[in-house]
């Protein structure tokens, strides 16, 4: 992890905030390393540190945001002095170990220790390291979730689908294919962090009792799409960042395209993945048709948003959503997006059985508005590409309202607008 002082600003400064606050010593989570994030810094690691974010400080810090730490067992422990020690609880622990038995705990066993608060946070911008960071403590501290790797993006980064549930029945939500719509990720993450704390505890989720929907249904989550693309907005990969193995620097890369087309603000209008493909323009359904499209409007070579690409799945970032979903067998798909507080539910003129029906129940639950898509943009999308190759439905919910992207100030209206729509994607279906 990048090194960090007095006076950097950014989103990972915003995660050296919220790792001290949620270990007891809070700090203003405003993203600036001034005299307050010092003054916690400090009280956690003692008065004589210095103050800075070296690779030590990373490593303390960062259990706070995977949410867990683990525990070597010695002579005499039981699950409630463990929980005391690290202000957990004791339904946590036998939640998150599941071979362990409590009234038998050997020495030396390693327990996995799950801390008090929610994973997700609302403060800070999210990042494929967070996100990272939050998948691998969801499945530590809920072992019946599975992850698996789809594939990797232009920089090789993972690109991980979360499962819940055992049922017959399978459905995929995704998020964030557009870099600085990156705010849809965490409403997927929490989601998944409510559904697994509501199954563990036996209790329900928008009126839904979530073992049935758990045994019911198999839901497929990958809220991070667009990793690179995501980290470049956010402030994540800057300048500074690494170089590949072959010397190429992809912020250096993207600025130079960023350039080419100055009146898209960089990088908050960047949408495309980090090599200037738009991901949601790269599929099968269409593609020459909104090639010629946004030709006309001048995307004909890398840009930050609207460019098609070579030809349809040329991006790996694409080509790994689609191959995950021909290797399934998919009833109803929902694609994040913002902004507009809009539901598309229609490729042209396919009308897959329910699927105006549940669009209506999710307008209901929600109070956004039901669209066809717009011509000029109506092509080679993932939820185009989805209805045209199996006729089942499927959605593209555009969240929120304003200027992407969406501050997280949002997030709890996206979250709550969206509960019912993200609960409705299972329960519907067998209405």
């Amino acid at each position: 992890m990048k090194k960090l002082y007095p006076g950097d600003r950014g989103t990972l400064v915003q995660y050296v905030q919220l790792a001290l606050t949620r270990a007891g010593h809070p700090a203003k989570i405003d993203g600036i390393f001034g005299d307050n994030t010092c003054a916690s810094l400090q009280a956690f690691f003692g008065k004589d540190t210095p103050c800075q974010i070296a690779e030590p400080e990373w490593e303390a810090l960062i259990p706070y945001l995977k949410g867990y730490t683990t525990h070597r067992a010695t002579a005499g422990d039981s699950y409630w002095q463990i929980a005391s020690r690290y202000h957990s609880s004791v339904q946590r622990l036998v939640t998150a170990n599941p071979t362990i038995d409590p009234s038998s705990i050997k020495i030396g066993t390693v327990i996995f220790v799950p801390f008090h608060f929610p994973l997700v946070s609302d403060e800070v911008d999210y990042s494929s390291y967070l996100t990272d960071w939050i998948l691998e403590g969801l499945l530590v501290r809920y072992p019946f979730l599975r992850q698996k790797q789809i594939g990797s993006s232009v920089m090789g980064r993972e690109l991980t689908a979360l499962q819940i549930g055992e049922g017959s029945r399978q459905v995929f939500y995704n998020a964030s294919f557009h870099a600085n719509e990156w705010i849809t990720t965490p409403v997927l993450l929490k989601f998944a962090e409510d559904f697994a704390e509501g199954f563990a505890s036996g209790t329900s989720l928008f009126d839904v009792r979530l073992s049935w929907l758990y045994y019911g249904y198999t839901l497929f989550l990958v809220p991070l799409v667009n990793p690179d693309g995501v980290d470049l907005v956010t402030g994540v990969l800057n300048a500074d960042a690494d170089m590949d193995a072959n010397g190429k620097n992809y912020f250096n890369q993207a600025k130079q395209i960023g350039a080419n087309y100055p009146k898209i603000p960089f990088p908050q209008g960047w949408k495309a993945n980090i090599e200037g493909i738009d991901l949601n323009l790269q599929f099968p359904a269409g593609w020459e048709r909104a090639k010629e499209i946004k030709y006309a409007q001048g995307f004909q070579s890398p840009a930050p948003r609207d460019y098609v690409g070579p030809f349809p799945l040329s991006a790996p970032e694409s080509k790994a959503v689609y191959d995950f979903t021909q290797n399934h067998d998919f009833q109803l798909i929902l694609a994040y997006h913002t902004q507009g507080e809009v539901i598309y539910w229609k490729y042209q003129d396919y009308e897959p059985e329910n699927s105006y029906r549940i669009a209506r129940y999710f307008h209901e639950v929600s109070g956004y508005t039901v669209e066809e898509t717009p011509k000029a943009s109506g092509n080679a999308g993932y939820k185009d590409w989805f209805i045209q190759t199996y006729n089942r439905p499927g959605y593209t919910i555009e969240a929120g309202r304003g200027n992407n992207p969406l501050p997280m100030s949002q997030f709890s209206k996206i979250y709550q607008d969206n509960l019912g729509i993200l609960m409705g994607g299972m329960t519907e279906l067998t209405s």
